[in-house]
């Protein structure tokens, strides 16, 4: 049952890879893993079955995988994922203290999530958020506004990270993906610290 306020939350309804997490991993996701250290301590937020806990793990590093789906989590049983069923919107957040390398969270929107999420981020953390946003009403589902991003919503709720890459815009259908609308964005939790010429490779498309 989906919250009735206006933090509600929504993970997507009408695409099997998405819901379950058993299909290809985000191209968004992908694009930006070189940014993630090998040995690095991942969060999955809203994971499924695990699309991206999986990739992230092959690439050497230790994911913490998080949904409230027992049955989806259940797909990830025989490997060395760290699994834990919560329900992030009735719960206190799970890991504090605990701080993770990075953090990795797609078709899911849950606003007062960020705020600890975002405190859970070592200085360094990278996070690689993409849901859909307005303008998806007009194609599919999720329809109701509580549910999609306004524009460069993405970009207010990360706003104490260092922005790297953004985008908000329409994709037309692929061949693993229906039409939708769309908010991406990775940050990154700079150490007050840093000096604003720090590199963060753009990877080419």
């Amino acid at each position: 049952v989906w919250p009735r306020n206006s933090g509600a939350a929504f993970k997507c309804p009408h695409m099997l890879d998405a819901i379950h997490g058993l299909g290809r991993p985000s191209d968004w996701v992908q694009r930006w893993l070189h940014l993630i250290p090998q040995q690095a301590q991942v969060l999955d937020l809203a994971c499924g079955a695990g699309r991206h806990a999986r990739l992230l793990q092959s690439l050497g590093c230790q994911v913490t995988a998080v949904d409230r789906d027992a049955s989806a989590l259940a797909h990830m049983n025989n490997s060395d994922i760290a699994c834990l069923q919560a329900d992030l919107e009735q719960e206190a957040w799970p890991f504090q203290p605990q701080q993770f390398d990075a953090a990795v969270m797609t078709n899911y929107l849950w606003r007062p999530v960020f705020e600890p999420l975002i405190a859970s981020l070592k200085p360094g953390g990278v996070l690689v958020f993409e849901t859909f946003s307005a303008g998806q009403e007009t194609v599919g589902k999720p329809s109701r506004p509580a549910f999609l991003l306004a524009p460069n919503e993405a970009f207010a709720l990360c706003g104490s990270l260092r922005i790297v890459a953004f985008e908000d815009g329409f994709e037309p259908e692929s061949s693993h993906n229906a039409q939708r609308f769309v908010q991406r964005i990775v940050g990154i939790k700079e150490d007050v610290d840093q000096v604003s010429a720090q590199r963060y490779p753009l990877k080419p498309l």
